[in-house]
């Protein structure tokens, strides 16, 4: 992962959103009203998620890369797990299905125009049985998002029709506790394999990491971690990496975050993943899905 984003850049962000706010605290989780759709147009102001910023920051939504030294998920073992896809099979975020009609995904993944492919286990644009096709008719970001900083990194997205059921395409449940240290859970992405090369996966990675203590994460990344965010990982060798943004990190059978940032190259010592925390924003998940059914 590339570096987060330097401290002062955070500090000035979180000042910027305090004055345009009207706020005197930072803007965290379901602070905000949920039925405000202002976020259903794309605003067109997203950088190109396929260069590194100048600050060397990885979002790890670039398809150039993704899980580094996971293994072959088993067929249909995340079918919560979605695509999003520019043009007819270009990957450039993961996304999870939490409701038969709606995805969740990272803030940073959004785009004016993209596809949305469930049910696929492999990179290739073949037809595979069980794959459904859909277009994201509503993008709704999380109103206190901010950027370089991630605080807030999620976003739903509304498709055009409900999916229909099956063992390869299905919902998943949201965790309503946060994640406890030590907690193992399940990291799943199509991004590229190694940090530095273009090694695409044939079909899904699967990667197991393990919860780490709020203070090892802020050690990790001083000035750069607040609640709506928790860390894993943090074996060299092993973590999620660029193309893999926005997809599920699953553990005990639930949904408890989706893949954020890092330092880049990914997979360093001392340098773990950093996942939305979603035990965070579960009022103001249902209220949009609410407000905009």
């Amino acid at each position: 992962m590339a570096r987060a984003g330097y401290p002062w850049k955070w500090t000035m962000a979180t000042l910027m959103a305090t004055l345009v706010l009207g706020v005197s605290e930072p803007v965290l989780a379901d602070n905000f009203s949920s039925c405000d759709n202002s976020g259903n147009r794309p605003s067109g102001t997203n950088r190109d998620l396929s260069k590194e910023s100048e600050s060397g920051e990885d979002t790890r939504s670039d398809s150039s890369s993704r899980i580094v030294n996971g293994s072959d998920c088993e067929k249909d073992a995340e079918p919560w797990q979605g695509a999003l896809l520019l043009g007819p099979n270009k990957l450039y975020c993961g996304a999870v299905l939490i409701n038969p009609q709606w995805l969740l995904t990272a803030a940073h993944c959004r785009k004016p125009v993209f596809r949305i492919r469930l049910g696929h286990h492999s990179m290739s644009p073949v037809y595979e049985s069980g794959q459904q096709m859909f277009q994201g008719i509503k993008s709704i970001p999380h109103p206190g998002y901010s950027h370089p900083g991630h605080s807030n990194d999620l976003m739903l997205i509304k498709m055009n029709r409900k999916i229909r059921n099956s063992h390869s395409v299905k919902p998943i449940k949201i965790a309503s506790e946060c994640p406890a240290q030590g907690t193992r859970c399940t990291v799943s992405g199509w991004g590229t394999t190694s940090s530095s090369h273009n090694n695409f996966p044939k079909v899904l990675q699967c990667l197991n990491v393990t919860v780490l203590s709020e203070e090892r994460c802020k050690n990790s990344y001083p000035g750069q971690i607040d609640k709506t965010m928790f860390c894993a990982g943090d074996e060299e060798g092993r973590d999620s990496c660029q193309g893999d943004s926005g997809g599920p990190v699953v553990c005990n059978g639930q949904l408890q975050g989706l893949v954020s940032w890092g330092d880049f190259p990914c997979a360093q010592r001392n340098r773990p993943g950093v996942y939305t925390n979603l035990c965070k924003f579960s009022k103001w998940i249902e209220d949009v899905i609410k407000c905009n059914s």
